[in-house]
């Protein structure tokens, strides 16, 4: 997020509008958290993970009392629109504000899920794939040299971008994913297939939000009818979400931010700026969280494909 707040402030400097930060999202606008910007206030961050001005979940922005006080706040500091970086999460909170009162908003993003419609990449993506990728190399170490079965839960509550494409990358004998129903017995046949051919380790992926409950449970129902793999699990939780972003990531950011200045002085309200096929387009915010972007099931067969 930090390249996007870099590219906003530093976008509209340029266009000779003041710009302000917010600290801590909704809740800092209720509180009136707000500070002034200048370029040098964006110094040396587009190399950092996380935000500068914080983040923070917002119960009183979904009430209409807490908008209520979110727009005085807006009108107090003489905002004349907004730029907001998130997911599902704050572009309905824009899109509700949006409704109740009329000042323009603009959202950018920010998800390593992946899963906003509009947009081929979300900010983080990137950089929790391959993190998550680096992470599945050095376990795949430790499993060839002490013949294990590993499940590595990745991040993807409700998609399965990360899992699918870290599987790909880092050679998983299977990604089990949200949007597609797992099958314990054809996973031990797999694992049986292999053993027979004399594998000597193998990884299964395993998104969150995988319908059998993630990659403990997924375990245990393996080892009770497969037991030739000493098995392990390992979850990589929010060790996906830090770190020094990656080069796609700062540049994907960078454009987002700076398309979200330019698109408030088209005068557009209520969109989110998206990358399509390398083009900056504009997609409601009804439509970027009520229609998720899919997964592309031909990789679900590739990943069979190549776990032979």
């Amino acid at each position: 997020m930090n390249a996007a707040i870099r590219a906003v402030v530093r976008t509209s400097i340029a266009h000779n509008l003041e710009v302000a930060g917010i600290y801590r999202g909704y809740q800092g606008l209720i509180d009136g958290d707000i500070v002034e910007m200048q370029a040098h206030s964006v110094s040396n961050i587009i190399q950092r993970g996380g935000t500068i001005l914080k983040s923070s979940r917002c119960e009183a922005f979904r009430t209409e009392e807490g908008r209520k006080k979110a727009y005085k706040q807006i009108k107090k500091h003489g905002l004349d629109g907004l730029v907001v970086i998130g997911g599902d999460g704050t572009f309905t909170g824009a899109r509700v504000f949006s409704s109740e009162y009329p000042f323009p908003i603009v959202g950018v993003p920010g998800t390593i899920d992946n899963d906003l419609y509009g947009t081929d990449y979300t900010i983080g993506y990137d950089t929790a794939l391959n993190t998550a990728m680096e992470a599945v190399d050095k376990i795949r170490d430790t499993a060839d040299s002490h013949n294990r079965l590993f499940f590595v839960e990745v991040m993807g509550r409700d998609a399965g971008f990360i899992a699918l494409n870290c599987g790909i990358a880092g050679g998983a004998e299977a990604v089990l994913v949200p949007e597609s129903p797992t099958y314990i017995d054809d996973i031990i046949q797999k694992l049986d297939e292999g053993w027979k051919r004399k594998k000597s380790s193998s990884i299964i992926i395993v998104a969150e939000g995988d319908d059998q409950g993630g990659a403990f449970k997924v375990a245990e129902k393996v080892n009770k009818k497969f037991k030739q793999y000493n098995t392990r699990v390992v979850v990589l939780g929010h060790i996906q979400r830090g770190g020094s972003p990656s080069c796609f990531d700062r540049v994907l950011a960078s454009r987002l931010g700076a398309g979200a200045v330019v698109a408030l002085l088209e005068g557009l309200s209520n969109v989110m700026v998206g990358l399509v096929n390398q083009e900056i387009v504009h997609t409601s915010f009804t439509k970027a969280t009520k229609h998720h972007q899919e997964i592309d099931k031909n990789l679900l067969d590739l990943v069979e494909i190549l776990s032979v």
